[in-house]
């Protein structure tokens, strides 16, 4: 292959990423204006968001399961299935998908807030300026490892005044399902151990892409905000 075709090829798959991430924040914007609310239980809100997805925006396949966790079970992992919640009144909470849209994977999460509590919004709104300064510094360290960026994720939340709550921040995604390999739970995810660059081709020789994800934990009260989204695509 070229290196003109060669690039063709990696912006149209840039192309796919981006396209799906912006249906992903349609799909988003409709949960949040139609959807979250308190009186629903978590369990009842991941199947209307199901629905909503497969009426509103032909999503047939989740790569990876509905994570909708309010109040105390946002501090739970993502591989616990805690038993169902009702979300309150005053809650927090959020939402992580991963649907797919014409064969290319989205994987999406933001977080919710019911309610006046001011600590619960500022938990809230620290999450994005947090991912953009994650951001940044990984655009300007190209060669950078995914332990080293577990890292700077974890100060830039120490510095934002929380705790860093995930034991990854982040990991791949392309088109589905996307590069994997069996019990490797290092080399695919950004998270400490990894000491491959994250600009490291696939086994393909192209680009690899992953999505950032930032966990800010507020010890006290016992919740966490969740934020995740594309990482190696604007």
């Amino acid at each position: 292959m070229s290196v003109g075709n060669a690039a063709t090829g990696e912006d149209q798959r840039a192309s796919y990423l981006r396209d799906a991430q912006d249906k992903a924040i349609r799909l988003f914007e409709e949960i949040e204006r139609s959807l979250i609310r308190p009186g629903v239980s978590e369990q009842a809100l991941s199947d209307e968001i199901h629905a909503l997805a497969a009426e509103r925006f032909g999503v047939t396949t989740h790569w990876h399961k509905r994570v909708i966790r309010s109040g105390p079970h946002t501090l739970m992992p993502y591989v616990e299935n805690p038993p169902d919640r009702v979300i309150e009144e005053d809650d927090i909470l959020f939402v992580d998908l991963g649907p797919v849209f014409e064969a290319w994977e989205a994987d999406f999460g933001r977080t919710f807030v019911l309610g006046d509590d001011p600590i619960k919004h500022r938990l809230r709104d620290a999450l994005e300026p947090v991912f953009l300064a994650a951001k940044a510094h990984f655009q300007s360290s190209p060669d950078i490892t995914g332990e080293a960026l577990y890292d700077v994720a974890c100060e830039l939340a120490k510095q934002a005044g929380w705790e860093f709550g995930g034991r990854i921040a982040g990991h791949l995604v392309g088109s589905f399902p996307h590069e994997a390999i069996p019990n490797d739970r290092i080399t695919l995810y950004i998270t400490r151990g990894n000491h491959d660059a994250m600009s490291r081709p696939n086994a393909a020789g192209e680009k690899r892409h992953w999505i950032l994800e930032i966990h800010l934990v507020d010890r006290v009260r016992q919740i966490v905000g969740f934020y995740e989204q594309l990482l190696t695509v604007d």
